[in-house]
């Protein structure tokens, strides 16, 4: 069974950084990998909002970004590891919530989602 697999969160002061990893988990079978999956994102949820998109990446090449990250967080990755990552710079207290990573085909076939891991940004 294909997971999406998460790390990297943690608590940060206002202006710090952290970076999010994103893999696929039991993707032998489909022969799928966070880089043959065609769209991969990453998602946030604070406490009391709904979940919003933060950043996707569309075949590995057409990135695009929330307005409120737009010059601070960068997906990039690791085809060797097999793994997605999103580096948040300069981060604020606004951006404290749940982050999760997604992938999924183009219409939707198929559609998978980490467990999430909280950032926690003081000011």
């Amino acid at each position: 069974q294909v997971q999406l697999v998460e790390s990297g969160g943690g608590s940060v002061q206002a202006g710090g950084s952290l970076r999010l990893s994103c893999s696929v988990s039991g993707g032998g079978v489909s022969g799928r990998n966070i880089f043959t999956i065609p769209i991969v994102g990453w998602y946030r949820q604070a406490p009391g909002k709904q979940r919003e998109l933060v950043a996707t990446v569309l075949n590995n090449k057409i990135t695009n970004y929330a307005e409120p990250v737009k010059g601070r967080f960068t997906i990039s990755g690791d085809y060797d590891k097999r793994v997605r990552y999103l580096q948040m710079d300069s981060l604020k207290p606004e951006d404290t919530a749940v982050y999760y990573c997604n992938a999924r085909g183009y219409r939707g076939e198929y559609e998978y989602w980490g467990l999430g891991t909280q950032v926690t940004v003081s000011s």
